[in-house]
């Protein structure tokens, strides 16, 4: 069984990372500040995603992808076309909205579709950069053990989904206050436009990662 002392460091590294601005944070942000219900359904799909990655880290996949390096770089191909695909629906959609906000709270969450498409944004938007699983591998390997028992798989997958779902349900509260909506209502529009543009420039880059490494 892992440690304590060690399960506390991997937990806070993990907390320090899914803080750092990335796609799921821009398209929770996007999301909140329309609607609470529709960045509760972002926020699950974010988290379901990252249940996945940790799975797979702690599972050891981590040696597969690098084993076959040619399958994260295609990862990124994909990933960094929807991410692009996204983005520019994110543009069209805020240039469109720019001369005709929506006029209250309610038509901005009309604006944004189902719940369950939210749901599904977040989700893919999360697979979307499999980053996450180097970047997880880098924390908890060094303190991990070579075989890990079924228990201390399940302990660390817990601590490392429970702490991001803990950050990122916190935030979402936050971003989604009424009194935020209302004070970025007319601003809509433009955190469409800023949002879609990052993830242009993410997938972008991703899309060049991944075309460069299997030239």
């Amino acid at each position: 069984m892992i440690g304590f002392g060690d399960l506390a460091v991997i937990v806070g590294l993990n907390v320090l990372g899914a803080a750092s601005p990335g796609p799921d944070v821009i398209l929770l942000t996007r999301t909140g500040t329309r609607s609470r219900k529709h960045a509760w359904a972002t926020t699950l799909g974010v988290q379901t995603g990252v249940l996945f990655w940790c799975t797979l880290t702690v599972i050891g996949a981590t040696a597969l992808l690098n084993a076959f390096p040619w399958a994260l770089e295609a990862v990124q191909l994909v990933g960094g076309a929807f991410l692009i695909w996204m983005g520019v629906g994110n543009v069209r959609g805020g240039w469109a909205d720019r001369r005709k906000p929506p006029p209250n709270t309610v038509e901005a969450a009309k604006r944004l579709g189902s719940p369950r498409a939210s749901y599904w944004r977040g989700l893919t938007t999360n697979l979307a950069n499999p980053k996450i699983v180097l970047a997880l591998s880098a924390m908890i390997a060094p303190l991990l053990p070579a075989h890990p028992s079924a228990a201390t798989a399940v302990v660390v997958i817990a601590a490392l989904w429970l702490s991001s779902f803990a950050l990122f349900a916190v935030y979402t509260q936050v971003i989604s206050t009424e009194k935020v909506r209302r004070r970025l209502l007319g601003a809509g529009p433009f955190i469409d436009i800023a949002a879609g543009c990052f993830f242009i420039v993410v997938g972008a880059v991703l899309c060049m990662r991944g075309a460069l490494a299997l030239a």
